[in-house]
């Protein structure tokens, strides 16, 4: 989600009404119940520590695409241990992660070869993220590339087949559960704002880019639309939703009819960030 925020509880300290930021507000590793599932709203309650201040080179829309895609996809690299000058196979170059996968490989990670798989009509759109080789995989198959790779990232579940691209002692990451193939290793995602202020620099120097589906994106009339499309697996980037349009955001400070959240009920939350603008995976 991205947005405005409208409220904050006694023991919030690093952010104040007025100021824009975004997040993933999902930790499934939070002790305890899980306080929210989901941001399809105008208004949502959030932890501080889950968001962060947004670029300010970045639309609302494009900032609310970023935080589960980026940290699945740095998840990846940490968990493969990735060294810079390695090089790495991206399988799903022109999905939601993999797009970010193509350009953390390239821009932030130092890797010394980038390639990506992805349809025909993407093959252009993925070299212009980073890749230095595409492979159109209606066209070619796994067992006919010739090259290994030091880290295959598998972003769709396909490493049942794709293994066959990595060298013999190569870390395999999944990010789809449960992995394919029994050399892969399942890789999540850690949700933290620090994480996402780290990815500042690159994202305001345009290192790194935010890709929302030319389709989108959708308004709240078009929910049902969204997750069509994206149920179709022909998505390009991230799918997102959203209220209302950038140019019609709210006010910044509630009225009481919209501002229900007192410091002594959420003493350590931000409240109602606005516009909470939805990726859906």
């Amino acid at each position: 989600m991205a947005g405005i925020v409208v409220g904050k509880g006694g023991g919030v300290t690093k952010f104040d009404i007025g100021d824009e930021v975004y997040g993933n507000i999902q930790d499934f590793n939070a002790e305890g119940k899980l306080k929210q599932l989901g941001t399809l709203a105008e208004f949502i309650v959030v932890e501080e520590s889950l968001v962060a201040t947004k670029p300010k080179n970045i639309s609302f829309e494009e900032a609310a695409s970023l935080p589960l895609a980026v940290q699945t996809a740095v998840e990846g690299f940490k968990t493969a241990g990735f060294k810079e000058g390695q090089t790495v196979f991206v399988v799903g170059g022109a999905g939601g992660v993999g797009t970010l996968v193509v350009q953390l490989a390239k821009h932030m990670y130092g890797a010394s070869h980038v390639v990506a798989t992805c349809s025909t009509p993407k093959v252009e759109f993925v070299k212009s993220l980073g890749a230095d080789e595409v492979v159109d995989y209606t066209k070619t198959r796994y067992e006919d590339i010739e090259e290994k790779y030091d880290f295959l990232y598998d972003t769709i579940g396909d490493c049942k087949n794709s293994f066959v691209v990595a060298k013999d002692e190569a870390p395999i990451v999944d990010i789809t559960w449960p992995p394919s193939h029994p050399r892969a290793v399942y890789s999540s995602l850690t949700v933290s704002g620090d994480d996402l202020e780290k990815l500042r620099p690159y994202l305001e120097s345009g290192k790194l880019k935010a890709l929302i589906d030319p389709t989108g994106p959708y308004t709240f009339g078009d929910v049902i639309e969204a997750f069509r499309h994206l149920e179709t697996g022909r998505a390009k980037g991230k799918v997102v939703i959203f209220p209302f349009p950038s140019h019609h955001l709210p006010s910044c400070v509630p009225s009481e009819s919209k501002n229900k959240i007192t410091s002594e009920m959420f003493p350590q939350k931000l409240s109602a960030p606005s516009p909470t603008l939805n990726a859906v995976e």
